[in-house]
């Protein structure tokens, strides 16, 4: 089974890179993908752990993106993290990111019992902050009982407290992972529940613009979302994968939930500019 979408410490999970691919061997899982938010900084880690555990490692990212100010997730696989163009969004991105959690817990602290050293206190070294991180920090001052309420309330689009970041566009995303021999999937393209999500034209666009594929298979799409995305990979001559989204304990994701079809998995790897780590 391959699972192309897990997160770690490196960003917004709560599990270290190597554990999550000792979870995805418990799970049973032959390959598993690292696609932390806007970094590579667990690769390594995760490569070590890959190689003692025997699972295949792929290595990608969930890079932050905006189409007419729609957040767009785009997953890079086997990409090259040194890419100046890229390394540039990427940084960028990050630091946005980190400019923004710090305004969003000082409007949180205004009204509740939670500072930004508690925010700090809940992400890994060199981590790329984002909400959950915050999410966490709510959870432990006891304002909200989890993630998932977090978000719903408080730090959801339109409340009080939300505070946007800069990204690159999505069509300028796919081209940059492109030019760093990366191979661009769009993630959780039809989750309506976490936003607004781009119309079909868009993907259209996307795709002409060089992405690879669509995250079909997901928790965040019901059966409909799932068929439409499908109908609409098959028009634009894109692949579809699926995959878990797995965040450790920060989410109720299931590592391995969700899978993608091996000859799948090979295309990326034919067109991607890293080999997939095997043992």
């Amino acid at each position: 089974m391959i699972d192309l979408h897990t997160h770690s410490t490196a960003s917004d999970g709560t599990d270290a890179p190597g554990q999550v691919v000792a979870a995805a061997a418990a799970a049973g899982l032959a390959v598993v993908a690292l696609t932390d938010h806007d970094t590579a900084a667990g690769w390594d880690e995760a490569a070590e752990a890959a190689a003692r555990t025997g699972v295949a490692l792929v290595r990608g990212a969930e890079i932050s993106t905006t189409s007419d100010h729609i957040s767009v997730h785009m997953l890079a696989y086997l990409h090259d993290p040194t890419h100046a163009e890229l390394v540039g969004e990427l940084e960028r991105t990050r630091a946005s990111r980190l400019t923004r959690l710090e305004r969003m817990a000082a409007l949180l602290g205004e009204d509740y019992p939670i500072t930004w050293e508690d925010v700090l206190a809940h992400t890994g070294e060199d981590a790329t902050v984002g909400r959950p991180h915050l999410a966490d920090a709510l959870v432990a001052a006891g304002v909200v009982g989890t993630r998932d309420e977090a978000f719903a309330t408080m730090l959801r689009s339109g409340t009080r407290y939300y505070v946007p970041h800069t990204a690159p566009d999505s069509v300028t995303a796919v081209r940059v992972i492109r030019a760093a021999g990366g191979v661009p999937v769009f993630a959780h393209p039809g989750a309506a529940q976490r936003g607004r999500v781009v119309g079909e034209d868009r993907i259209e666009e996307l795709a002409a613009a060089g992405l690879a594929g669509l995250e079909v298979d997901h928790r965040d799409h019901d059966d409909a979302t799932r068929a439409r995305l499908r109908d609409l990979a098959g028009a634009l001559g894109l692949f579809v994968t699926g995959s878990s989204d797995y965040h450790g304990a920060g989410k109720p994701n299931r590592i391995g939930e969700n899978t993608t079809a091996a000859d799948v998995l090979a295309r990326i790897e034919e067109e991607g500019a890293l080999e997939v780590l095997r043992p």
